[in-house]
C-alpha cells in the first residue's frame, strides 16, 4: 500500500478538484481506490526510469499511415518500415488513436481497452515498446456516441453510468469558448426528463462528466492499462475543455489544471516512469500555463511555433517569430516544449492571437489559401465565426510565396523550417508524411469532404519503399535532408531539450539563436536566412573558427561578414 504521505498528496489533489462536489468521506473513498490501483501496479513492475536527451525525437503517425495488401495488421507495416528506415533517427513513435472509433480519424473512441482490429492488437504495441518509446493518446474529454459507455449510460449500467455531461436549460453557455461551429448542446429526453448533452467537438463526440469521480478513476485505470502494454508517454487530447462551470468560458478552469496535476502525481508514484503531454491548441499564455509550477504537464506542445515559423518564411520576415521566441520562457528540469511544424490536424490559428495583428493574420491566411489551404472555423459567442486552423500540408504551405511565386526555393524553405524546429529548445516531433514532403491529398478531400483529410495521406508500403530507393525522387530527397538534420542533432549536447536558448538579433531577414549545453562546454549558433536573396551578417572573429555542423562551407568575406545563401541554415559549433 502507498505511504501515508503519498496518500495525503492524492487526497489533497482530490480536495482541490471536488471540494464543492464531494463529501470528505467520498474523497477518502476515491483516494483509497486510486491508492489500491497504484499499489497493485507497483507489485508487478520494477522501477524503470526514462532518459530524455538530445537523442529524443518523435515521429507522429496513424496506425494505418502505411498499408499493404499482404499485411492485415497495419501497425506491423509501420513497425517494419520504422526499424529499417527511421529507427536510426527517431527513438519514439506517437501512434495517434488506435482504438475502435466511430469518427474523427480515431478521436471518437468507442472502447479505450481495445485496438482497432484493422490495425493490430496490444501485443503489436508491447513488442514495439521493447526497443522504442511509445506515445499514445488518452482521448479524455469525450467519447463516442456509438460506444459502449454511452449505451450503458442510457441504460444506467456500469461502465458508463453517469459518465456523460448533461445540463439543463438554465445552464448559461453564452461565454463558452468553442473550437468548432456546430450546435454545442443536443436536447434529449433522458430518463423521462429533457436534458442537454454537451458536444464540444462534434455530434458524435459526447463530453464526459468529470464531476463524477468514477470517470477520473476510469481514466487512471486506462493510463495504467496503456503502461502495462508498453506506452509511457500520454497525450491528453483536448484537455483544456475538460471541466465545465455555469456562466464561464468552460476552458482552462482550475479543476482541469488540478486533474492534470493528479495525473502527474499518479505517474510519479508508479514504478515505471511516464510522461504527461497536454494538447492545448490555445493562445500562448494559456498554453504555457499547463506547465503549472513544474507540477503539471511534463511536456506541452509548442503551438505558436508552426504558424509563426511558416509566416516568417512566406513573408521573409522574422520580426514576429523573433519577438515571440525572445519572450518564451526557458523550461525547467523535467519539463520540455514539444516542437512541431506539422501534424495530423492543421496549422492552428488560436496560438497566434495576440502575436499577429488582424491585418498580418489576414494576409497570412490569403497566402495559405493561394497555396491550397482549406479552413476550419470556430464559433465566438455563438454568432461570429473565426478561422480555427488552416488545413494544408507543410509542403504546400511553404511551396510558394509572394516573393517566390514559382516555388524556386521550396526545398530550401522546407529544410530550413525543419532545421529551426529541430534545433529549437525542446523535443522535435515530425509528422510521418512530412518526412517525405507529402503534398495535399486533394483526392481524399473530394471523397470525404473533411478538411483535415487533406493532410492525412496513407502511403502504400511498396510505393514509398521504392521511392526511397531512388535518390532522385522528391520523397527520397526530403527524407535524406530531414534525417540528416536529426542525425546531426543526436550528437550535440547543446541540443539537449533543456539546454539554454538565447535569441540573437540579425535583423528581420535573418533568424538566429544560441544553444548552450547544460555543462556549458558546447555552444551552437543557429542562423537561418529567411530571404530569397543572399544575406550578409557581421560575426565575431572567434565565431570564424567554429565548425559548421551542416557540412557545408562557411562563406566569410572581408571585415568578418558571413554570407548566407537564400534560405540557408547553418549550425556553428565550438566543438
Amino acid at each position: 500500500m502507498l505511504s501515508q504521505i503519498d496518500q495525503k498528496k492524492i487526497k489533497s489533489k482530490l480536495r482541490s478538484i471536488y471540494k464543492y462536489h464531494l463529501s470528505e468521506i467520498e474523497i477518502n473513498n476515491c483516494c483509497e481506490e486510486i491508492s489500491k490501483v497504484i499499489s497493485k501496479f507497483n507489485k508487478r513492475k520494477k522501477k524503470k526510469k526514462k532518459i530524455i536527451s538530445e537523442k529524443t525525437s518523435i515521429v507522429i503517425c496513424y496506425g494505418d499511415s502505411l498499408f499493404s495488401s499482404s499485411q492485415k495488421h497495419l501497425i506491423k507495416n509501420f513497425q517494419d518500415f520504422f526499424h529499417k528506415k527511421l529507427s536510426k533517427y527517431f527513438n519514439t513513435v506517437h501512434f495517434l488513436p488506435f482504438y475502435p472509433s466511430s469518427s474523427d480519424s480515431g478521436f471518437a473512441v468507442k472502447d479505450h481497452y481495445k485496438i482497432d482490429s484493422r490495425l493490430g492488437n496490444w501485443s503489436d504495441i508491447a513488442k514495439f515498446s521493447k526497443k522504442y518509446d511509445v506515445m499514445a493518446d488518452i482521448v479524455i474529454n469525450h467519447s463516442s456516441a456509438r460506444g459502449l459507455w454511452f449505451k450503458n449510460f442510457l441504460k444506467k449500467k456500469k461502465p458508463g453510468k453517469d459518465y456523460f455531461l448533461t445540463v439543463d436549460s438554465k445552464f448559461n453557455v453564452s461565454k463558452v469558448i468553442r473550437p468548432r461551429d456546430h450546435q454545442l448542446l443536443k436536447k434529449m429526453d433522458i430518463f423521462k426528463k429533457p436534458e442537454y448533452l454537451w458536444r464540444t467537438f462534434s455530434p458524435d463526440q459526447l463530453d464526459l462528466n468529470f464531476k463524477n469521480p468514477a470517470v477520473l478513476l476510469r481514466f487512471i485505470k486506462i493510463m495504467i492499462n496503456l503502461i502495462n502494454h508498453g506506452v509511457t508517454i500520454f497525450r491528453l487530447d483536448a484537455i483544456a475543455y475538460l471541466w465545465k462551470k455555469n456562466g464561464t468560458q468552460c476552458i482552462n478552469l482550475k479543476e482541469t489544471h488540478e486533474i492534470i496535476k493528479l495525473f502527474r502525481l499518479v505517474c510519479s508514484l508508479l514504478n515505471v516512469e511516464s510522461i504527461i503531454v497536454t494538447e492545448t491548441n490555445l493562445p500562448e499564455k494559456e498554453n504555457i500555463s499547463y506547465f503549472g509550477n513544474a507540477d503539471e504537464a511534463n511536456w506541452i506542445y509548442n503551438f505558436s511555433l508552426p504558424p509563426l515559423l511558416i509566416y516568417s518564411f512566406l513573408f521573409e520576415n522574422s520580426s514576429f517569430l523573433n519577438r515571440w521566441s525572445k519572450n518564451l520562457p526557458n523550461t525547467k528540469k523535467g519539463n520540455s516544449y514539444l516542437n512541431f511544424i506539422a501534424s495530423h490536424d492543421g496549422i492552428g490559428m488560436r496560438p497566434v492571437e495576440g502575436l499577429l495583428n488582424k491585418k498580418v493574420l489576414n494576409n497570412f491566411l490569403k497566402r495559405l489559401k493561394k497555396n491550397g489551404s482549406k479552413f476550419s472555423y470556430r464559433k465566438v459567442q455563438n454568432k461570429i465565426k473565426k478561422v480555427y486552423e488552416a488545413n494544408i500540408t507543410i509542403f504546400d504551405a511553404l511551396k510558394k510565396s509572394d516573393y517566390d511565386q514559382k516555388g524556386e526555393f521550396y526545398l530550401e524553405r522546407y529544410v530550413s523550417a525543419h532545421a529551426i524546429m529541430i534545433s529549437f529548445e525542446g523535443i522535435p516531433a515530425i509528422y510521418f508524411n512530412s518526412i517525405f514532403g507529402t503534398a495535399n491529398d486533394e483526392a481524399k478531400f473530394i471523397i470525404t469532404g473533411n478538411n483535415r483529410d487533406i493532410n492525412r495521406y496513407r502511403w502504400n508500403l511498396k510505393n514509398i519503399t521504392n521511392k526511397l530507393k531512388d535518390n532522385k525522387t522528391k520523397q527520397s530527397i526530403f527524407y535524406t535532408n530531414i534525417c540528416n538534420l536529426l542525425e546531426i542533432r543526436r550528437k550535440q549536447k547543446a541540443f539537449h531539450p533543456n539546454a539554454s536558448r538565447l535569441n540573437l538579433d540579425f535583423g528581420q531577414k535573418i533568424y538566429g539563436f544560441k544553444r548552450v549545453s547544460k555543462d556549458k562546454k558546447q555552444t551552437i549558433i543557429c542562423i537561418t536566412n529567411l530571404s530569397s536573396k543572399i544575406q550578409k551578417i557581421k560575426i565575431n572573429r572567434k565565431n570564424q573558427k567554429m565548425t559548421n555542423l551542416m557540412n557545408s562551407e562557411i562563406h566569410i568575406e572581408s571585415k568578418n561578414f558571413l554570407v548566407l545563401k537564400p534560405f540557408e541554415t547553418i549550425w556553428l559549433s565550438n566543438k
